[in-house]
């Protein structure tokens, strides 16, 4: 369960990922060979959708639908900051 809400922690507060187009031909021999491929770098913007099942699932809705614009603002940092180090985990 707790990969099913980092998926969604991450697609609420938008992440980079690696999109990968390959191209094949046939060679002398009629076997499929690559002979190309690229690597982009895609940016995926925070999803609202994401965001809203987070807010309404969180036990802490009453205390997030109080808070204030600087307060928002603040645990919006703070949960990005959270999201980086566990990339920076997975990375290792």
């Amino acid at each position: 369960m707790d990969e099913v809400k980092d998926a969604l922690i991450k697609r609420a507060l938008g992440f980079d990922s690696d999109e990968i187009v390959e191209e094949y031909v046939a060679d002398d021999n009629g076997k499929t060979v690559l002979s190309k491929r690229k690597v982009t770098k895609k940016y995926n913007p925070p999803d609202m959708s994401a965001l809203k099942v987070l807010i309404e699932q969180s036990e802490f809705d009453d205390e997030i639908s109080h808070m204030t614009d600087k307060e928002l603002l603040r645990e919006k940092d703070r949960l990005l900051k959270l999201l980086a180090e566990k990339e920076q985990e997975d990375e290792n």
